[in-house]
């Protein structure tokens, strides 16, 4: 009778301490908020700024900002083109608006001359988690725009490195453009970037004033994950603008010659 007494007595405290901790698991999965990236970027000679990004409305496009912001992608690059109450986009290793990464930047031996795009996570793009509004402090991707072409999908899945903070409000951006986070601290360093003097970045009359006289530099970019990994990006081969226009002319003997082609500019849909 003793021995089983106390094999029940033993029986009751386990059940007691096993019920405590599947109690004590589920409170920790109801009350445990995973802290989300936290990104801290230096603007050399202005301030730092620290922002919030959003993995549960935009998970491949913060897995890809982190990938690059710490392998050093963004470290010495600038502030190529800011609009005066509306967003200041930096980002393009050319400084030009045109530039993309290669696959070299965010995966070791990887292709140093292959450029990549990411797919657009917005609602037009068919990707609806994404509820982010383009308001003042708001990070975003940049990316080309060829819809009056009727290229689509061609320009929703062609952000890369490029990214905008935007410096006031604009509706026209939501759902069209893969938001992903905020800035959390610094927003003076953001007034003093949208401040920046800037000038026509051709002579071409009614040509934006856009391009910085001196184009504020970012001396780093680091995101804290909190030991959380995101894993790689989930890359796209990007549309051959060149190439597509090359072929759509291929009929026009000597034609090319004397046409000079660009990719657009990144966000030059929006004004």
């Amino acid at each position: 009778m003793k021995t089983k007494k106390i094999i029940m007595i033993v029986a009751i405290i386990l059940i007691v301490v096993l019920t405590g901790f599947v109690g004590y698991t589920i409170y920790q999965k109801v009350t445990f908020k995973k802290q989300n990236p936290i990104v801290t970027m230096e603007i050399e000679g202005i301030g730092t700024m620290k922002l919030e990004l959003y993995p549960d409305q935009a998970p491949n496009t913060v897995a890809n900002f982190i990938t690059l912001a710490n392998r050093g992608f963004y470290d010495g690059l600038t502030f190529h083109r800011i609009v005066k109450d509306f967003m200041v986009q930096g980002g393009d290793k050319d400084g030009t608006g045109s530039g993309s990464p290669t696959l070299s930047a965010i995966e070791d031996g990887a292709s140093e001359t292959e450029n990549y795009a990411i797919k657009g996570e917005f609602v037009q793009n068919g990707f609806n988690k994404n509820t982010i509004r383009h308001e003042k402090g708001v990070i975003s991707m940049a990316r080309s725009d060829y819809s009056q072409m009727g290229l689509y999908e061609e320009g929703y899945n062609s952000a890369g490195s490029q990214f905008f903070i935007m410096t006031g409000d604009n509706a026209t951006l939501n759902g069209y453009y893969a938001a992903f986070g905020k800035v959390i601290e610094g927003m003076e360093v953001l007034d003093k970037l949208n401040e920046t003097e800037v000038t026509t970045a051709d002579e071409t009359e009614g040509a934006e004033a856009s391009k910085p006289v001196n184009p504020p530099v970012i001396k780093s970019v680091r995101v804290d994950t909190f030991g959380v990994d995101y894993g790689k990006p989930n890359t796209v081969k990007p549309f051959d603008y060149n190439s597509y226009l090359q072929q759509m002319y291929s009929g026009m003997s000597g034609m090319l010659s004397l046409i000079h082609i660009s990719e657009p500019t990144r966000l030059d849909v929006i004004s």
